[in-house]
């Protein structure tokens, strides 16, 4: 991922940019073919050497791309007069930008396969392995551990829906001169060249491609970047001691701790938290960038600059650090059986409640007896189950094999199968 933002990689995009814009121009009548032939033959490859020496023009010219013509005038001799002709250098630069940012998204999806695919596997492991489901934090019904890997997998396609979207908005290049009118040059070139470097031409541009859609291109990594974060909140939830129903993996002679020689921390999900700050920053940074003077300033370009080569570089990282994570990921069903039972079976009041009013008790009046029963759990340390049982407004209704059976675990995992064909499009 790196090596598409590297100066050397720049300087190709844009040579491959004016060489075809050149072709197109040839294709049109409007230059010689004996200069496009004599610029293809010339141009050569680039090297650090090479970006030194236009880096060496910069510091004179003030103008990247200015610098750039210039060392190719030096390499190509006098046919590199025909090089940008009619051209501005947002020409240039925003569908270079285009065509590197389209790649990077082609290697952050190549990654998200390989996060999707390891929450996948582990979501079938652990499709019946019961654990305890909390809202606001507090034990509410049983779950599985699969379920929730079903529902990561659900939320990182959508992730994937919204990334697919992104390249195809940002796939997007103009060579329509200095406002955008295709004055000096015609849209047939603009139309030649965005064919031939996999682009699609902006059906309307000013002297820039429009700034809405990398905002489109960064809020959808910083989506992603936040459904990671969700994710790494959880694990580091569960590796908490008093949890400790999953875990991070802990290699062989790593340490946790300076002081404490105990300590597993879950460092590599704390990591992901931290970053997913950063990416939301940049779809900020990216939206920003909308708003430009009439057609076009240059305030968006140092912005981009950095978001660019930081955020996909952060999105590539974060995705290969969430897959290695997941694939190593340690569960302990155990202990998540232990912290099901840690309340001796409240968790099942809402099944005494249903079948009451099934019954036909009325709903509130049976609320009231298997509240006051759960309470006694939490006051008087009462068993749960004993204390149904012993109610005697409650066996009226109830009879003891009745009031058990809601206490089955199978009865939180019934439909799993439907969910996963839901989700993955199979049961097993």
């Amino acid at each position: 991922m790196s090596n598409l933002w590297s100066d050397v990689a720049r300087l190709r995009r844009w040579r491959d940019v004016e060489l075809a814009a050149l072709e197109g121009m040839v294709e049109a009548g409007l230059a010689p073919r004996e200069a496009l032939e004599d610029c293809v033959q010339r141009a050569g490859d680039f090297t650090p050497a090479d970006a030194a020496r236009i880096e060496e023009i910069e510091r004179t010219t003030k103008h990247d791309v200015i610098a750039f013509l210039t060392f190719m005038e030096e390499r190509v001799g006098p046919s590199a007069r025909w090089l940008h002709l009619g051209m501005t250098s947002s020409d240039v630069l925003d569908t270079s930008l285009g065509m590197t940012l389209r790649d990077a998204m082609d290697l952050i999806l190549q990654d998200l396969e390989r996060v999707m695919a390891a929450v996948e596997k582990r979501a079938f492991e652990h499709k019946h392995t019961l654990q305890m489901g909390r809202s606001h934090g507090i034990h509410a019904e049983p779950v599985t551990f699969g379920h929730k890997l079903a529902i990561w997998y659900d939320e990182l396609r959508r992730a994937r829906t919204r990334l697919l979207s992104a390249r195809e908005t940002i796939a997007t290049g103009m060579i329509s001169g200095a406002v955008g009118t295709f004055a000096h040059l015609p849209p047939a070139v603009e139309e030649y060249v965005c064919k031939k470097l996999g682009l699609k031409p902006a059906p309307a541009s000013s002297q820039v491609v429009q700034r809405d859609r990398h905002a489109e291109y960064f809020t959808a990594l910083a989506l992603l970047g936040a459904s990671i974060e969700k994710f790494a909140v959880e694990i580091r939830h569960l590796q908490r001691t008093e949890v400790r129903e999953a875990e991070e993996p802990f290699t062989a002679g790593q340490k946790g701790s300076s002081a404490m020689p105990h300590k597993r921390n879950p460092i590599l999900s704390e990591n992901l938290t931290g970053l997913a700050r950063l990416l939301r920053g940049y779809a900020v940074s990216a939206m920003e960038d909308v708003a430009l003077w009439h057609e076009r300033d240059i305030s968006h370009s140092s912005v981009e600059r950095v978001i660019g080569p930081d955020a996909t570089i952060l999105a590539d990282f974060m995705l290969m650090r969430f897959a290695r994570l997941m694939e190593d990921l340690r569960v302990y069903p155990e202990q998540m059986k232990r912290n099901l039972d840690l309340l001796g079976g409240v968790v099942n009041s809402q099944r005494l409640l249903l079948e009451l009013a099934r019954k036909g008790m009325d709903r509130q009046a049976a609320y009231v007896i298997v509240q006051r029963n759960a309470m006694k759990l939490y006051e008087e340390g009462v068993d749960f189950r004993q204390a149904l049982l012993a109610d005697a407004d409650l066996c009226k209704m109830m009879t003891p094999e009745e009031i058990n059976d809601c206490f089955s675990p199978g009865y939180h995992t019934r439909h799993m199968d439907d969910i996963f064909r839901r989700v993955f499009g199979r049961s097993e």
